[in-house]
């Protein structure tokens, strides 16, 4: 299958089942802005809940918190987002297409890798040379390149005259950074230590496509983990193992996964070190997770601006530093586009759609079925069964039509096993269970059920 009908086909299937709808279509729509429908939105529950789990509830040094979207702008000042956030931008002078620089280049001319970060003089003279054309009009007449800061900006007051600019955040690690102090004070935490949040993100980007790829809002889950300067590396490396062992456990294959160091026009304006780590998709290898080394960058900052003192006292020396920061940032709306597109899977043979989710993360983890629905005695059978799983797991009731469609329609919305009550239910307590992937069918007792499908 082309690798562009796959995202075709995800994208279709991702509507019609509930996972992904496109944002305020009744009336027209705006442009890659997306909603999650009741099947995508337990999709994205489940992700971040075991992000949570392995990265916050089962490491003792690890603290959850959930910061503000909207934060003084002093914030962004310090952290030199308002100066430094920045992307390049191009437009065509014939059709006003306006698309980022690098972007431009990198699908124009074949084979130049990344050019983030060049100057922009360069840039132009790449788009000269090359006589790129426009993917809108076709034509090679563009303006300069230029800086369009990517921080979305809005107004706090209700009287014009008394309003102040602030802005949507743009990564979620300033929030956690701001209240380092109430951390120390609250929590006493030792070195290392991280502190961990997921949330919504909002960048004005240039550049929008793809489906979920890359939207104006997304889904981030982070933390900042504050180590002894001395020590960087190692923690550096380990996060990094921790990261690769994640993508495998949300059933990424290893041929389609890849780290990337940032060069050093790359890097952001905190980072010393940035290694992505990248998925082939359609359009080629692209970020997925980032991991970056940002020395003491942010807390000096805000130190210096603020003046709070953000030093970590050693409990055995006494002595005061300002501790430096390791930040794996998992971005979370791309990584659910490449589980749909890495899930689905045509069987020829049976002539069916099914979505491969690895258990842990399915949007619905049984369904229950009477063999028909129009049987009060199958019906109230199959209730009281519904009854007993949904309080385990999450489980979804089908009494429609056919039961090879019902069993159809689940595994294109990944659900694992489905169980269904005939009239043999009503003679011996038993049920058909019936696993998505083999469509094989076992007959189990009621009370061995929920101890069948946790195996």
């Amino acid at each position: 299958m082309a690798e562009q009908d796959l995202l075709d086909k995800v994208i279709s299937l991702a509507k019609r089942r509930g996972f992904v709808y496109p944002g305020s279509e009744i009336y027209g729509g705006l442009a890659n802005t997306y909603d999650f429908g009741p099947r995508g939105a337990e999709l994205k529950r489940n992700l971040i809940n075991l992000w949570w789990k392995e990265f916050v509830t089962k490491r003792p040094n690890m603290y959850g918190m959930d910061s503000s979207v909207l934060m003084s702008p002093k914030v962004w000042e310090a952290s030199g987002h308002t100066a430094s956030f920045t992307n390049v931008m191009i437009d065509c002078t014939n059709c006003q297409y306006r698309t980022r620089a690098d972007h431009l280049i990198e699908d124009g001319v074949p084979g130049i890798g990344n050019v983030e970060g060049k100057p922009l003089e360069e840039l132009d003279q790449i788009v000269a040379d090359n006589q790129i054309k426009c993917p809108s009009c076709g034509k090679t007449v563009w303006t300069n390149c230029r800086l369009f800061n990517q921080l979305f900006e809005t107004k706090v007051g209700i009287i014009t005259s008394g309003q102040n600019t602030a802005y949507l955040r743009g990564e979620l690690a300033q929030g956690m950074f701001v209240d380092f102090k109430h951390i120390l004070d609250s929590i006493h935490p030792k070195l290392p230590f991280g502190l961990a949040q997921s949330g919504k993100a909002f960048r004005n980007e240039i550049t929008m496509g793809k489906f979920t790829f890359r939207t104006l809002e997304f889904d981030l889950a982070e933390f900042e983990y504050f180590v002894n300067p001395e020590t960087w590396e190692k923690h550096f490396e380990y996060w990094k193992g921790e990261m690769y062992a994640f993508a495998k456990r949300v059933g990424l294959p290893q041929a389609n996964l890849r780290w990337r160091s940032h060069t050093q026009v790359e890097l952001s304006h905190y980072s010393k070190r940035t290694e992505d780590l990248e998925y082939d998709f359609p359009w080629g290898f692209k970020e997925m997770f980032g991991l970056a080394y940002r020395t003491d960058f942010d807390l000096k900052n805000h130190m210096d601006k603020s003046g709070v003192d953000l030093r970590f006292t050693d409990p055995q020396s006494g002595d005061k530093f300002i501790p430096h920061v390791i930040e794996p940032t998992f971005g979370i709306s791309r990584l659910l586009t490449i589980i749909l597109m890495n899930s689905y899977w045509e069987d020829k043979e049976k002539e069916r759609i099914v979505m491969r989710f690895p258990k842990e993360i399915a949007p619905v983890r049984v369904a229950v079925f009477p063999l028909l629905g129009n049987k009060e005695e199958l019906t109230a059978k199959a209730r009281s069964v519904f009854d007993l799983l949904s309080g385990q797991f999450a489980t979804e009731w089908d009494d429609r039509g056919n039961v090879g469609k019902r069993y159809y329609a689940q595994d294109e919305i990944g659900t694992p096993s489905c169980v269904t009550i005939d009239f043999q239910s009503l003679e011996d307590n038993t049920v058909t269970v019936r696993d998505r992937d083999t469509t094989l069918q076992e007959r189990i007792s009621v009370d061995k059920l929920v101890a069948f499908l946790n195996t």
